[in-house]
């Protein structure tokens, strides 16, 4: 089944997405403790789980589905930190 330009569009974008989180974690540009970085990978997870629901890709569903809830913990946690004094 071909694949339109249009979701290959939006893959890519949520493929970038969690690849600007983790690059920026290991190049220190993103704090992993802070909002941003699990913002940018809820987002770009959340973007690829509705990609792999059709045509359906149980391994893909399951694995970015797990990204997502973790990057939303994580997203949780950071923003109720209270401020370093």
């Amino acid at each position: 089944m071909p694949i339109s330009p249009v979701t290959q569009i939006i893959s890519f974008t949520g493929a970038l997405l969690v690849l600007i989180g983790y690059a920026g974690a290991h190049f220190k540009w993103l704090d992993i403790r802070r909002p941003a970085y699990s913002a940018f990978n809820a987002a770009g997870s959340a973007i690829l789980v509705l990609i792999a629901l059709r045509p359906f890709q149980l391994g893909f569903v399951v694995m970015e589905g797990a990204w997502v809830a973790i990057s939303i913990y994580g997203l949780v946690r950071a923003l109720r930190q209270k401020p370093a004094a």
